[in-house]
Parts: structure tokens; C-alpha cells; sequence
């Protein structure tokens, strides 16, 4: 008599912490359309035929924009017994999913609240060439979601893509082992200059260079820009970007931004900066990202608060580049 996953955690008493895994290694999908001539006693009418082609065509252009192109489907389904990481007996678990060695690309699930045996059915995609493949490795972390805090890491997965057969489907249960503590990655830091001036409620931030950014490029370098997004109480006004310097991983900008903001409102200001690395072809990644002012801890509070100290003056510093969603968590916070 089987027993449905998603309707009843029966958990076997093997089964420590195990996670559901469907690596799907799609490589060179190429649509192609086939056209079959119709033969029968009674011909079908000219207009008809060219209906059918053309319904036809425009099918398999919509399967080849989706298809289209080498790449890895990895689908995360559900996880069964995972470890109780809260003071109520539970967790909030999440997967995030990568490929190693480079990490240049990041997945996460959706969290799944106060649930040992969450089910979670989401699919991501690796655009890779099959000739690369071999060397990567599919890492999958589970952790367990803290509003307030650093995200406690429940188990994960290793799989070396060399040790999969890519010519079908995988789909099974394996268990989660040990993390090993995983080192902060260095980013890179960059150097910024702000200047606040209370009667004219101008303030003007000066990006001058960055150092020591992640290789993100196949050729061991980077092509950085830097994006300044200005939000006031959480809500965006303004964004401005820097030019892209091409192939370094030590810019220098030296680019001044403008933005009019009254005396009143200047305590409740953010300045997020996110350094990209530039892809003519696809999406910018991005390499780091910072911000100070409001609601903003160390460094970014500490440039912030000298800013407005030292009315008329430039003050410069350099700031630490951090993972975007560490940042992008610590903005959601509650600011005391």
C-alpha cells in the first residue's frame, strides 16, 4: 500500500534529514519542427493547410524560445525530517542552490514556516555548456530562515556533476550530511565619498574606485559598474550607475551623483550600492553590495553619521562589499 508524501510525513527511521533531489541535465535542447504531409481520399481545403502551418510555426517558436540552449534543470521537491533549528520545536527551511567552484549564480526556495517536512516543488535552470559541466559541482544548502539573525545552515548536498549521467533524468532521495561552516566570500571593497550640504539639501556621493572584486569572468577579471539606489523610509526615489570599466578587478570611477534631499527627511535616507559585473549578452551579476544610512550597522552607519557631522565636506571611506541578500535581508529588518 504506498503512502502519499504530501498528504502524510511518515518518516523511516533511516531517513535522517533527507532531501528530495530531480537533477534533470538537459544539454543542446534544439527544437526542431516537423512538417508531416497529409495523404488521404478527401484534400483538405488551401486555406486550411495554411492555418494548421501557421498554427504549427507559432508553436515551435514559442517551444524553441523556451528550450532553446544547453542547460541544467535541477528541481528541489520536498525535504523529510529535517532538524528542529527554533525554541518551538520547528524551523522555517529554505534551499539554496549553486554550482561550485565559482558560485556565480544562486538559487533560493521559497521559505517553508514552522514545517519539518516541507514540501517545496520549484525548478531552477543553469544556462551551461555541457563541455563545463563535468567540473562543476550541484551544491544544495538547507537552511533555516532567521528575520532577526544569520541564517542557520541545517545540512546540504554535494553532488559532482562527473558522477551524474547526463543523458537522463535523476530523481532521488539522499541525505543531508554535515555543512561545513561556509567561509565568507570576499567580495571586494569600494571606496565612497559623501557630501551633505543642509541649505541647499544637496547631497552628493562620489564613487571613486573599488579593489580586490570577485573574478566573475571566465578570463579571471570583471567588468564593474556600480549602481546608487536612493530610498527614503524604504521607498526608492532615485538610481543613478557609473560607467563600466572593462576587464579589471580594481576600478577606479571617480563619478559624482546629485540628489535633492531636505534637511527634514536626510535621517531617514538609505544609499544602497551594488557593484555589477557588466554582461553585453545576458543579465548583470552582481559582485557585492553595500548601503549606509538609515537603519544601517558598523561602517555604513559610521560613514552616514560623519556625513552629516561635518556639514559642506566631502567625507570619504571604504566599505566592505557583501553578499546581496545578506544586505537585502538586513534592509528588511526593523530599524530601531
Amino acid at each position: 500500500m504506498e503512502t502519499d508524501l504530501h498528504s502524510v510525513c511518515v518518516v523511516p527511521m533511516w531517513a535522517v534529514g533527507a532531501i528530495v533531489v530531480v537533477v534533470l541535465a538537459l544539454v543542446a535542447c534544439f527544437v526542431f519542427c516537423f512538417f508531416k504531409k497529409c495523404f488521404g481520399k478527401k484534400k483538405k481545403s488551401k486555406k486550411a493547410r495554411e492555418r494548421k502551418g501557421a498554427a504549427r510555426r507559432r508553436k515551435a517558436g514559442e517551444e524553441g524560445e523556451v528550450e532553446g540552449g544547453p542547460k541544467l534543470i535541477v528541481g528541489i521537491l520536498q525535504a523529510q525530517d529535517l532538524a528542529a533549528m527554533d525554541i518551538g520545536g520547528t524551523s522555517d527551511p529554505y534551499v539554496k542552490v549553486y554550482l561550485l567552484p565559482d558560485k556565480k549564480k544562486k538559487f533560493e526556495t521559497k521559505v517553508q514556516r514552522k514545517n519539518l517536512c516541507p514540501v517545496f516543488n520549484e525548478t531552477f535552470i543553469f544556462k551551461i555548456p555541457y563541455a563545463e559541466l563535468g567540473g562543476k559541482t550541484l551544491v544544495l544548502q538547507v537552511f533555516d530562515f532567521d528575520r532577526f539573525g544569520k541564517h542557520d545552515v541545517i545540512g546540504q548536498i554535494k553532488i559532482p556533476m562527473n558522477s551524474v549521467d547526463l543523458g537522463q533524468p535523476m530523481h532521488q532521495w539522499r541525505d543531508l550530511e554535515n555543512a561545513e561552516k561556509e567561509e565568507q566570500e570576499k567580495l571586494g571593497d569600494i571606496c565612497i565619498s559623501l557630501r551633505y550640504v543642509p541649505t541647499a539639501g544637496k547631497l552628493t556621493v562620489n564613487i571613486m574606485e573599488a579593489k580586490n572584486l570577485k573574478k566573475m569572468d571566465v578570463g579571471g577579471l570583471s567588468d564593474p559598474f556600480v549602481k546608487i539606489v536612493l530610498q527614503h523610509n524604504g521607498k526608492r526615489l532615485k538610481k543613478k550607475k557609473t560607467t563600466v570599466k572593462k576587464n579589471t578587478l580594481n576600478p577606479y570611477f571617480n563619478e559624482s551623483f546629485s540628489f535633492e534631499i531636505p534637511f527634514e527627511q536626510i535621517q531617514k535616507v538609505q544609499l544602497l550600492i551594488t557593484v555589477y559585473d557588466y554582461d553585453k549578452l545576458g543579465s548583470n551579476d552582481p559582485i557585492g553590495k553595500s548601503f549606509i544610512g538609515y537603519g544601517a550597522t558598523g561602517v555604513g552607519l559610521r560613514h552616514w553619521s560623519d556625513m552629516l557631522a561635518n556639514p559642506r565636506r566631502p567625507v570619504a571611506q571604504w566599505h566592505t562589499l557583501q553578499p546581496e541578500e545578506e544586505v537585502d535581508a538586513a534592509l528588511k529588518a526593523p530599524h530601531r
